[in-house]
């Protein structure tokens, strides 16, 4: 598959981009500058220029599916974090069902259910929300994934992913990244919603 990583510079967008590509795939890095595309080139990654402040829609040439993993953080101005996380999520939506994107896979946030009740970055959670609902309504076929507190810690191919709840943990970015990736490849995980935290189910055996 032709598989569009908008945040492909991220710490989890960019192990979806290599791991997409290590499993046979052809991965499109979507880096903002250029000096971000070597990275990837010299790897014999396809990469294009895609800015979310700007018109980006000639990145959804020829895709088949989309993983949103773009991010402005938690520590982001409230500007900025509308911007990238509300409405550069929101513009990508339009863009794939416009080019016909068969599956579209967003990267959210635990708490981007119930932003309203969130104790700490709200704008933050309130734009994962705003954006998660906009895909939910938008027709295409999608993929939720909100995951516990990211770690750095190196994955274990196991998780805990699961609809629904409000348990804290954490999981490595690592394996946020080994989730998505299966999510790409199966067919049956269309129109759902998971949480994913650190567990003892093989990624394979998730959905």
């Amino acid at each position: 598959m032709k598989v569009l990583v908008i945040g492909a510079n991220g710490q989890v967008g960019h192990q979806v981009v290599e791991k997409l590509k290590d499993k046979g795939h052809q991965p499109v890095a979507m880096v903002r500058k250029e000096e971000q595309q070597g990275q990837f080139e010299d790897k014999g990654i396809d990469t294009v220029l895609g800015d979310l402040e700007k018109d980006f829609s000639h990145a959804f040439d020829g895709v088949d599916s989309v993983v949103f993993a773009a991010g402005s953080g938690g520590d982001t101005e409230t500007d900025m974090t509308v911007i990238i996380d509300q409405e550069g999520a929101i513009e990508a939506v339009d863009n794939a069902k416009k080019a016909g994107v068969k599956h579209f896979v967003m990267l959210s946030s635990m708490g981007a259910d119930d932003p309203k009740h969130a104790d700490q970055i709200k704008a933050y959670m309130y734009a994962k929300h705003r954006a998660d609902e906009y895909l939910k309504a938008s027709g295409l076929d999608y993929t939720i994934l909100r995951p516990g507190m990211l770690t750095n810690d190196a994955g274990t191919g196991k998780v805990k992913l699961f609809e629904g709840g409000t348990e804290v943990a954490e999981v490595p970015r690592e394996d946020v990244a080994n989730v998505l990736v299966h999510i790409v490849e199966t067919d049956k995980a269309e129109n759902r919603t998971f949480y994913v935290h650190e567990g003892d189910t093989p990624v394979e055996d998730t959905i």
